[in-house]
């Protein structure tokens, strides 16, 4: 039976056009309900997925981002799999965080990137950075997505399915001209190296989150960062940031970071530094007037 509603949930998800990502984001969500509560989750009453939120939410104590994964996935099961129709479904909510996320100066960037020794991973993660990427998009890289002539990367399969074309920097292309002749795979551009890196050719799939995100870890911490919540995705939002600071349009960095409105796009104006100095300058000087004396 959990065979039956796993396979189900799959196809519904496929056939309603979810990434491959939020795929088994919304199945893991499924089977963890199923887990809970040790039955199929067919089975698992209104009033049992209640006290199943409320358990996650205050005792578990999950993030809001992880609760919404959580709500959603049963939610799509619930309703387009099994097609009932719960008032539960219609308050649901998971408050989003107001955090201002991790970024790290240009300077720190740099120290952490040295602090990469090993070939592929510090030319992915300097992809990353370089190119604004999320860690899945730079994952999928394909050799053709490649666009030397315009100096341009074709990102392919990026959140919410929206392709878009991003600037690829002088100094990268001839680093991942580099990187490439090591593996030569004739279509992924980070495949899975397999064991001694002898299998790459051949991978089937890109390399694994977990080395990437290991290897990045190891690097802030030998780089000595001791910045909060830094992770392969602060990259990205520390290259929006300095893209900014050096008076980038923000609709520009709205289309590079594939965002679907600017005001998502707008909480980088929150993380720069730059016109702060001046705008205190400016607001003494108009107050200056109000002394009494």
């Amino acid at each position: 039976m959990m065979t039956d509603w796993y396979e189900k949930s799959s196809k519904a998800l496929q056939l309603a056009g979810y990434s491959e990502r939020t795929q088994q984001c919304y199945l893991r969500a499924i089977r963890m309900l199923a887990e809970f509560y040790d039955k199929s989750p067919d089975l698992v009453t209104e009033d049992e997925l209640q006290d199943y939120f409320i358990f996650r939410k205050t005792e578990t104590g999950w993030a809001s981002g992880t609760l919404r994964i959580c709500y959603g996935g049963i939610r799509f099961f619930f309703t387009n799999v099994l097609q009932r129709d719960w008032k539960t479904f219609g308050y649901l909510r998971a408050q989003r965080e107001k955090k201002l996320p991790a970024v790290l100066s240009r300077k720190e960037v740099h120290r952490a990137l040295r602090c990469v020794y090993t070939f592929h991973n510090r030319v992915f993660l300097t992809t990353v950075y370089a190119c604004g990427l999320r860690l899945q998009e730079a994952l999928h890289l394909e050799v053709s997505d490649m666009d030397s002539e315009r100096m341009m990367i074709h990102v392919h399969r990026g959140k919410g399915a929206k392709d878009r074309y991003v600037p690829l920097p002088n100094i990268l292309l001839p680093m991942l001209r580099a990187y490439w002749k090591t593996h030569r795979h004739p279509r992924l551009l980070f495949p899975a190296l397999g064991r001694n890196g002898k299998n790459a050719a051949k991978a089937k799939y890109p390399m694994a989150t977990s080395s990437v995100q290991g290897a990045f870890k190891n690097a802030v911490r030998e780089a000595n960062i001791t910045k909060k919540g830094v992770s392969v995705h602060t990259l990205r939002h520390s290259y929006a940031t300095h893209l900014l600071e050096r008076g980038v349009n923000l609709r520009a960095i709205q289309r590079y970071l594939g965002h679907s409105s600017l005001d998502v796009t707008m909480i980088y104006l929150h993380l720069t530094q730059e016109g702060h100095e001046d705008a205190s300058h400016l607001i003494n000087a108009l107050m200056e007037d109000l002394s009494d004396e």
